[in-house]
């Protein structure tokens, strides 16, 4: 790949215009087949064909604004939606046949005073369970659904039966199945005095209990520090703990489970939810279903307050994470500019990496799926190998090379930016591109830029006649399958409408496949390093893991204990002098 010469121009490529936008279209979503959109608007929401763009089933309702939408493959033709609208509350739809069906409305507000408002809503890939963050009263907690898919899928095909009778009413009323909260997640709270400052030998329950503990004990010296500033000050507004809000990851079968949940696994479905709260140290992990003993089958988990099954901890308070496609490898975003890396599969960190960015908090993470391989590593195996890419308040961004048996090291993309306007709104890494990302700015620019060159390969514009629309929160999808860039535009002011239709929102595209430019970079299937592995080659790579890094993993526990009781003791000391007044008034 041609690095950009000093003084060369970069090219500038044009958004195509390809059709207008419902009003107030808010949101994007594309399947992972390609075949459709999914916009959410003012009035609802529509799917259209993503070929044709030709809108082919909507739903509406009055009065409503749809802001967050998803859209995920339940069968060939069926598809399956959640939405949440600037009310909060969400919604799941079915798409089959070209109709859209209103399966839930999960969280209905019988009472306004204690309505529960959901933040964010996410679908697992196959639509099997949902993961709702949500806030009551300033109280914020995770709920994660189970879908009854194949009671739907009967309910569906029943409904399509009765349209295609002549003798059936014109209106089919159907009672669809109801889902299922199968999990309510709360930031644990363990007492202080259950943290002890030596290794926990006793058993696993102890070790969660000691991380947990601990977490308790750093967010109980913050909240001090912070009702003590206020106090000084003269603000009497306390921090509330209830403040801290969670995210969610979905995970697949991976790593080491008890023996009496391995039959209940399939593949493809998940088995588990990572979460992590803000301000935390600890990335926690619960089962979506666990099994009675003596009895076959699953039972999901009931309403108690559930522990994590797992407690990754980490001696840093977590600011970003992301997921492989695979689910095996978590990456966090810590403070302090370190990433680690939890394999999943081994259960132990596969990497701690310091990122060069001083006093720059991290805003993303996110795994690079497809990355350039030269002629002299197609005979080294890279499966292990990970690519990441961070992205800094500042507008810094950096590359992350890390694996095991890998060398880990850092690129910095891009230095500092001095204009606000300037720094990244969005930057994602392109899946179907090797190396490349694309990246959109405060000030509505947006380019494609290389991160093994450190140089930008193109900017992508609208006609002069439009602008990015609200580049500080971009309406777009991309589509893998098709490898097209969807994007809203909005009219220039300064430009006039000859028309109000003229002046209605754009949807703009961008084929990559099609353009000379990035055929260089089209990605191939075999140069993709975080896909599924065969459960032979995975049972064969864990166990030679296991037996070659016994070391390892025994120096990075230690190492994570010794951090873990100097943070305590240091925390312990702290609390100790902001307990005596009289030291402070002195």
């Amino acid at each position: 790949m041609k690095a950009e010469q000093p003084g060369e121009e970069t090219p500038s490529l044009e958004l195509h215009g390809v059709t207008r936008l419902p009003e107030d279209t808010n949101c994007l979503a594309c399947s992972e087949d390609g075949r459709y959109l999914c916009l959410g608007h003012s009035q609802g929401l529509s799917v259209w064909c993503a070929s044709s763009l030709i809108r082919v089933a909507e739903w509406l309702q009055d009065r409503l604004e749809i802001t967050s939408i998803q859209m995920t493959i339940m069968t060939e033709t069926t598809y399956l939606l959640g939405s949440v609208d600037d009310m909060g509350v969400a919604r799941v739809f079915a798409h089959q046949s070209d109709v859209i069906y209103l399966l839930s409305v999960i969280n209905i507000m019988e009472d306004i005073n204690k309505r529960s408002i959901f933040l964010t809503f996410e679908l697992s890939e196959g639509g099997h369970y949902g993961a709702a963050s949500v806030s009551c009263n300033g109280a914020f907690w995770l709920e994660v659904y189970h879908f009854p898919l194949a009671a739907w899928l009967k309910e569906l095909e029943m409904v399509q039966s009765q349209k295609q009778d002549p003798d059936s009413p014109g209106d089919v009323d159907v009672k669809w199945s109801p889902l299922t909260m199968i999990i309510k997640i709360k930031l644990p709270k363990i007492a202080a005095g259950r943290a002890s400052y030596g290794l926990p030998e006793n058993s696993q329950t102890d070790y969660l209990t000691h991380c947990l503990a601990l977490d308790t004990i750093r967010n109980n010296s913050c909240q001090s520090e912070k009702t003590s500033f206020n106090r000084d000050s003269g603000n009497t507004k306390e921090t509330n703990q209830s403040q801290r809000r969670c995210t969610p990851h979905f995970l697949l079968p991976c790593g080491q489970f008890p023996d009496d949940h391995r039959e209940t696994f399939q593949p493809g479905l998940p088995v588990a939810v990572s979460v992590w709260w803000s301000g935390s140290h600890n990335l926690l992990q619960y089962l979506l279903h666990k099994t009675q003993k003596g009895k076959p089958g699953r039972i999901f988990i009931s309403d108690v307050e559930p522990m994590p099954d797992v407690v990754w901890p980490n001696a840093k308070g977590i600011l970003c994470s992301a997921v492989s496609r695979c689910t095996r490898y978590i990456a966090l975003g810590l403070d302090d500019a370190l990433v680690c890396v939890w394999d999943r599969q081994s259960g132990a960190p596969l990497s701690v990496v310091l990122v060069p960015a001083a006093n720059s908090p991290f805003l993303s993470v996110q795994f690079v799926d497809y990355w350039p391989v030269t002629a002299a590593e197609l005979h080294i195996s890279t499966a292990e190998k990970i690519y990441l890419l961070v992205l800094c308040k500042s507008g810094e961004i950096h590359t992350v090379t890390t694996g095991r048996r890998t060398q880990s090291c850092t690129m910095q993309l891009t230095q500092r930016l001095k204009d606000s306007r300037d720094i990244p709104t969005i930057t994602t890494s392109v899946p179907f591109l090797q190396g490349l990302s694309l990246v959109v700015q405060r000030n509505g620019k947006m380019f494609v830029q290389d991160v093994i060159n450190k140089t930008t390969v193109c900017f992508l514009t609208p006609p002069t006649s439009h602008l990015i629309a609200a580049p500080c929160n971009p309406v777009y999808a991309l589509n893998t399958k098709q490898q097209t860039l969807f994007i809203r535009g909005d009219q220039d002011s300064s430009c006039s409408a000859s028309s109000e239709e003229d002046s209605q929102s754009q949807l703009f595209s961008f084929c990559f496949a099609e353009s000379d430019l990035m055929k260089q970079y089209v990605a191939s299937q075999q140069h993709q390093t975080l896909g599924p592995v065969p459960p032979e080659e995975t049972c064969s790579l864990y166990l030679q893991q296991r037996a070659l890094s016994v070391d390892e993993r025994n120096k990075a526990v230690r190492q994570t204990w010794e951090q873990l009781q100097e943070t305590a003791v240091t925390v312990q000391q702290r609390q100790q002098s902001c307990s005596q007044p009289n030291n402070i008034n002195k």
